[in-house]
């Protein structure tokens, strides 16, 4: 009796492992899905924007998205630590963007709508600075891996006697 509930019990801890398991991929592809249709949206808008530098920002921004979503496809534990990114600053991102396109398409003149459109130039500027930030963190340990990878081949090298920079070589 005791065996068949511990197996129960085992069974019961995998079945609900492999089902949350099933349920985090769901929320990743769910969340990356959105990520998509609003990286569409921010695409829109390099066209829908008149100014220019704007636009070249809005442009950048939609194609460090891009680069994101792609790195977590193929990276889904990277996910994690996009968690922020996918549910606050990509939405929040498409609401200032729309907002800034609805009050250009009125043709405001007046003091505050202008002052609205600069701070908003300047902080898409800062989204774009984050968003690349963010993605160059998404590999980070794969640079700092690579790195301690190179070096420990570099010693191995000059331990066999193939030190590249010594100039045993010339012929």
């Amino acid at each position: 009796m005791a065996i068949g509930a511990s197996a129960f019990g085992a069974g019961e801890l995998i079945l609900s492992k492999t089902e949350k398991t099933k349920q985090e991929k769901l929320n990743i592809y769910e969340a990356l899905n959105e990520a998509k249709n609003t990286n569409t949206k921010i695409q829109k808008m390099v066209s829908q924007v008149e100014e220019s530098e704007l636009a070249k920002n809005i442009s950048e921004i939609h194609i460090t998205v891009s680069k994101i979503i792609e790195t977590v496809e193929k990276k889904p534990e990277s996910y994690k630590k996009m968690n922020n990114f996918f549910n606050y600053y990509l939405p929040v991102t498409i609401n200032i963007l729309t907002k800034y396109d609805e009050i250009e398409n009125q043709k405001l003149n007046t003091e505050d709508s202008k002052k609205f459109m600069k701070s908003t130039q300047k902080m898409v500027k800062k989204i774009n600075e984050a968003f690349k930030k963010q993605l160059s963190n998404l590999y980070q340990s794969d640079m700092i891996d690579t790195d301690a990878e190179m070096k420990v081949f570099d010693t191995m090298l000059k331990s066999d006697g193939y030190d590249v920079d010594d100039n045993d070589f010339k012929i």
